[in-house]
């Protein structure tokens, strides 16, 4: 028996991409048992360069060089293609339109999860470009989920906590306690959930420890690209 392959488009930090690593391994030793883990392709690319086509808005470009690793992948044998970094959805749909694989999209799979849970008015916590830039908010429309943003400074005090510390490997006490505090008032505010909109926030804050419930959208991601690799009803595929 054999299990489909993933490809990983990572590297956006490192830091996050090893969350993948190590939650689609556990994941498939959970389902499948024994010392079993994933068929999967990691291309990590050099974080600084993406940062730097970000703060000059070359999205155009971002998007290219990515296109470029997920034909790398598929190339090199990879059955899905999957980005590990919220932000750069952005530039999905030049992924997805690049490859013949198919792309497993951490906001379709994010609302999914949201709307069987009940919650239509989600508090998102990420970078300013995915906060600011609408591609997020406007993804979520179109499966009903009308997502909230904190004010502009609980945006840059997010956006720096997940680029000065958190993608520099540092888990700071009192950077989650003022996380906490946005979550509260987005809470009194209306909001009935929070979304992980970036792949290390869920290094600092607990998804089941928090004011409003918490989604994980890494965690999400990472179910999905299970699910795909072993097959509907956890079965794997003949070889």
């Amino acid at each position: 028996m054999e299990m489909w392959k993933i490809g990983l488009i990572g590297g956006m930090s490192f830091e996050g991409s090893s969350v993948y690593y190590r939650k689609i391994n556990e994941a498939v030793r959970e389902r499948l048992g024994d010392l079993h883990s994933a068929e999967l392709l990691l291309y990590s690319v050099d974080f600084q360069t993406i940062v730097d086509m970000q703060k000059a808005g070359r999205w155009d470009d971002a998007g290219r060089r990515l296109s470029e690793v997920a034909r790398s992948l598929e190339g090199a044998g990879a059955e899905c293609v999957m980005i590990c970094a919220v932000t750069m959805h952005l530039v999905a749909d030049a992924v997805e339109e690049a490859v013949d694989v198919p792309f497993i999209h951490i906001v379709d799979e994010t609302a999914r999860r949201l709307k069987a849970s009940g919650c239509r008015r989600p508090l998102l916590l990420a970078t300013r470009y995915t906060m600011e830039n609408g591609f997020y908010p406007a993804r979520m429309k179109r499966h009903g989920i009308d997502v909230m943003v904190p004010e502009a400074d609980g945006r840059t005090l997010t956006h720096n906590i997940i680029f000065d510390e958190l993608c520099a490997g540092k888990v700071l006490d009192h950077s989650r306690d003022a996380l906490i505090s946005l979550i509260e008032i987005a809470k009194a505010d209306g909001a009935d959930a929070v979304i992980f909109g970036c792949t290390e926030i869920c290094l600092i804050l607990d998804a089941d420890r928090l004011p409003l419930p918490g989604f994980d959208s890494t965690g999400i991601h990472v179910d999905a690209a299970v699910e795909f690799a072993i097959g509907k009803g956890g079965t794997t595929r003949s070889g």
